[in-house]
This record gives C-alpha cells, sequence and structure tokens, in this order.
C-alpha cells in the first residue's frame, strides 16, 4: 500500500524542497564522517502525528517559473522608467531580499521622486521596504494583498529552488542569482525571532552521492549521518541547519513595516502596460509574478503549481525534513507537508487525490521512524 502511493506521488511531481541541494562531493565507497557526525548519537525524533483527520487545511499555488531564471530588467515606457522583478519559481521567499535589491540598485540611482510598486507578493513587499530604506516614498498597486498571495502559500524555507533549468541559464546568471541567494541569507538572519516569524531549525535531507561533503555556508553545521545516526528508514542522510520563515505572519508584519514608514497601499488592477505607464510615479517596479505574463506579455512564464496539507501544530517537533517522501516544515501555524511540483497547472486549487498521495507518502515514512 504505502509503496504504491509513493508511487503516485513521485509521478504527480511530488518534490522535496531541499532533497537535491546536498548533492556533491566526490564519490568514494568509504564515506566519510565528521568527528561531530561520529560523536552524535541517534537522536529520538518527535513523531509527526500525521493523519487525514489532523489536516486542518489545504492549499495551492501557482510557482511563477522561467526556465531561462527570473528577470531583473529595466525599459522605459515614454517617461517612465520600468524595472522587472518577477519570475522567481519556487524560489521567491529565499531570493525576495537580494533579488530586490539587484533591481533597486538598477532602478532608483539617478532618479527623485516617488515610487510605484506594483504587486504585494514577496517580491513587492521587499522592494518597497528597500525603496523606503533608499529614502524615497512609496506607493503599493496591488489587486491582491497578504493573506491572498501566493506568497503567503509558501513553505518558507530559506534556500532557493525550482526557479530555472539548468541548461537554459548562464553562468552569468548563476552568479547573479546566488549574490541574491547570499544577501537575502544575511537579511533573514537579522530579523529572526517570533516578530517576523523566522527561525532557525536543524534540517534532515537525503543525498544522491556517497563521501566527503564540501563546506558549504549555505548549509551551517551539515555533516553526513551514518543510519545509526538518525532516525529515519533511509540511506544517505545528511543534517544541516537552516532558517524556515512562517509566511503569513513575515508578510504582515513586513506589510507593517511598509505603513509605518509612510508606504500607501492602492488597490488596483492593471489590464495594459498603458495604464501602468499612466500612473503619477515615474520609476515603477513590475513584481507581479505570474501576472506578468498576461500584463507585460512573457510567454516564457509558466505555472508550477504546488499542493500542500497542512496539520495540527505539533510544538515539540523542533526539526524538519527534505527527504523522498517529500518535505515536512513545522510551524506555528501548522506543520506543512509537501508538496508538488505540477508545470503547466493553471488551477491554484488543491486536488484531493494528491493531498491523499502526500499525507500517505508522510505517514508512512513516520511509521518507520526509529527511536531507541
Amino acid at each position: 500500500m504505502v509503496t504504491a502511493m509513493r508511487w503516485q506521488v513521485d509521478r504527480r511531481g511530488l518534490m522535496a524542497a531541499g532533497t537535491a541541494l546536498a548533492i556533491g562531493g566526490c564519490t568514494t565507497t568509504r564515506p566519510l564522517r565528521s568527528l561531530a557526525s561520529v560523536a552524535a548519537p541517534a537522536p529520538c525524533l518527535p513523531r509527526v502525528q500525521v493523519d487525514p483527520t489532523r489536516v486542518i487545511r489545504t492549499v495551492a499555488g501557482l510557482r511563477p517559473f522561467r526556465p531561462s531564471g527570473f528577470v531583473v530588467r529595466g525599459e522605459t515606457m515614454g517617461d517612465t522608467r520600468l524595472v522587472h522583478n518577477y519570475g522567481h519559481g519556487g524560489g521567491g521567499i529565499s531570493l525576495s531580499w537580494g533579488s530586490s535589491r539587484l533591481a533597486t540598485s538598477l532602478g532608483l540611482p539617478g532618479h527623485s521622486g516617488s515610487v510605484a510598486v506594483i504587486g504585494a507578493g514577496i517580491m513587492g513587499l521587499t522592494t518597497a521596504r528597500l525603496v523606503q530604506e533608499a529614502g524615497y516614498r512609496v506607493t503599493i498597486y496591488t489587486e491582491t494583498l497578504p493573506p491572498g498571495t501566493t506568497s503567503n502559500i509558501a513553505g518558507g524555507q530559506i534556500f532557493p529552488t525550482g526557479y530555472f533549468s539548468d541548461d537554459q541559464v548562464t553562468p552569468q546568471f548563476r552568479e547573479q542569482a546566488a549574490a541574491a541567494a547570499d544577501y537575502s541569507r544575511r537579511r533573514f538572519q537579522i530579523m529572526a525571532g517570533d516578530d517576523y516569524g523566522i527561525r532557525w531549525l536543524p534540517t534532515y535531507d537525503q543525498t544522491r552521492m556517497t563521501g566527503p561533503l564540501v563546506p558549504d555556508p549555505r548549509f551551517p553545521g551539515r555533516v553526513r549521518l551514518s543510519s545509526d545516526e538518525h532516525p529515519f528508514p533511509l540511506d544517505n542522510v545528511v543534517r544541516y541547519n537552516t532558517m524556515y520563515v512562517e509566511t503569513g505572519r513575515f508578510l504582515e508584519r513586513l506589510l507593517r513595516d511598509i505603513r509605518v514608514a509612510g508606504g500607501q497601499v492602492t488597490v488596483r488592477r492593471f489590464a495594459s502596460p498603458a495604464e501602468v505607464a499612466a500612473l503619477p510615479e515615474r520609476l515603477v517596479f513590475n513584481c507581479t509574478g505570474l501576472g506578468a505574463a498576461a500584463l507585460f506579455g512573457d510567454t516564457e512564464l509558466i505555472p508550477v503549481r504546488g499542493q500542500l496539507a497542512v496539520l495540527i501544530p505539533q510544538p515539540e517537533v523542533q526539526y524538519a525534513y527534505s527527504l523522498g517522501a517529500g518535505y515536512m516544515f513545522p510551524r506555528g501555524d501548522g506543520i506543512l507537508l509537501g508538496g508538488t511540483y505540477e508545470r503547466g497547472e493553471y488551477l491554484a486549487e488543491p486536488q484531493a487525490e494528491d493531498i491523499a498521495d502526500i499525507v500517505e507518502s508522510h505517514r508512512g515514512l513516520m511509521a518507520g521512524l526509529r527511536c531507541a
């Protein structure tokens, strides 16, 4: 039963957000372990109570994916300067501060007067906040406010995944994306705490390679674990630490900060670039995500649907994982079980069969959890 259900989930595109993050190092027949790994006993982790009766909500969102990567680019429309900042796929939260810094660094120099930002997801809000920090007045124009944005549905692990195709990006893009991710990590670090809903958690991931792990600042404390050093019924497991964002709380607090600093919010929809050019602000940041396909004619944008099952919160669960069964992120608003990665799906509604597969996959994993 578990095997059959697991195959269905994989077939529908279940993506463990961090499964491929720890791929690397040289292959060898004798895995090397750090002293920290050798000394650490196998943890007895609290079991996530996975059961359909404990599901408190199900959600689905459409990631704005571009095979060639996200867009940060400027153009001129009459006497209006337009700077695009969209198309971040499954990496929006993780890239937010850094990508918005790229956009504001492109648009603000030499500008005088107020600034407009279109969109109130994570990119719109971080862009607006950086505009304010640079000393400009800002107005956000948006069709939807939190908690109605796609960003509110994101899992919130601070590591960008699923936002480009390997064979369609340039070395220059990879360098730009790495710089954006690095700046975002540093911004999130100084915001960690209950107010913004950001916390560090040990995270268990599964690798495809054996051998020594190359030091990587993206994964502080990363060690490879032998089968007796972790409780999962799996091989090739690593543990590291990373941050997680309770997205609903974070977006609400960020919008609060913008308003406290004098930012204005106007709810409206734009039907054409001409309407954008008619705004009173001469500098406009386009942070419309998937909406840029219709508004600005970006035919490369593809929706990638992600579905989540959210369980009753368990405060005792103080770890996360991204394993073959999917990913589990514990947050104050519930335990997130994910999630699907479905290209070309435009319907932002959870599907009962997929949700059942997600729950069953995680239930099977928890049933095999070892505890000495």
